[in-house]
């Protein structure tokens, strides 16, 4: 199948697109810009593992989140909350409606350019707190797109039923070299190694039993995961 890949340069789409390549035909790798903290430093990782798979990357500015949308994630916002990604204040990171803004986006973009299906990368560890992250909400999306497009794009998300770890044994691998990859929300230098996506990127790799090649400001003992955690069900498509 000919598919669009929804690249942003974290640890999961850069998974995603390295999944793409192997089970599809990628013909393009679509990335967004829309005001957040971390955008600067995450999305020049989508462009170099786009390089690195031949496929032609595009990045659409969504400058109206950032100005209009109220979230800590992005620029406009407060400071980014730190603790476990699952925990209750880290909704303040949720961008309203992000995923369907961008699936939409994305759609059009993967019609236009004669693909079939266009793949994200949302996963299980998101279900908590990222409403657009869980299936019920992606089935519909799913089914939107196909209904309302002439080629019937399909929407895929390998990794619906996976929580992180999953992920990160998935990646290892296809060989995705996530020292190439960004997840920090608070887009410093390097990661900051406490804030809710640093917390997650840290346990993923710790529960996969793989070497973690970030380098983090601060590392302390990872805060305990307030929810039971999501089991690994592969998603096959």
């Amino acid at each position: 199948m000919k598919v669009v890949v929804l690249c942003s340069g974290g640890m999961d789409s850069v998974t995603a697109l390295h999944w793409a390549r192997k089970h599809h035909v990628v013909t393009a790798v679509l990335s967004f810009d829309y005001g957040a903290k971390h955008n600067h430093r995450e999305l020049p990782f989508a462009v170099e593992h786009a390089q690195k798979i031949g496929a032609p990357q595009q990045t659409i500015a969504l400058d109206f989140i950032g100005k209009l949308f109220a979230s800590d994630l992005l620029k406009s916002g407060g400071d980014i909350p730190e603790g476990h990604y699952a925990d209750e204040n880290m909704k303040r990171t949720v961008v309203p409606f992000r995923n369907g803004i961008m699936l939409a986006a994305g759609c059009g973009f993967a019609e236009s350019a004669e693909a079939e299906g266009l793949v994200i990368a949302a996963h299980g560890g998101d279900h908590a707190i990222y409403p657009d992250c869980r299936e019920d909400f992606m089935r519909a999306m799913g089914d939107a797109m196909r209904l309302g497009t002439y080629a019937h794009v399909q929407l895929l998300r390998p990794f619906i039923n996976m929580n992180k770890a999953a992920i990160a044994r998935e990646g290892a691998g296809l060989g995705v070299d996530y020292s190439r990859t960004w997840s920090c929300y608070k887009g410093g230098t390097i990661h900051c190694g406490v804030c809710g996506t640093c917390v997650e990127r840290r346990e993923a790799f710790t529960l996969a039993g793989l070497p973690d090649p970030t380098i983090y400001e601060s590392a302390p003992p990872l805060p305990t995961k307030p929810n039971p955690e999501v089991l690994f069900v592969p998603f096959d498509l």
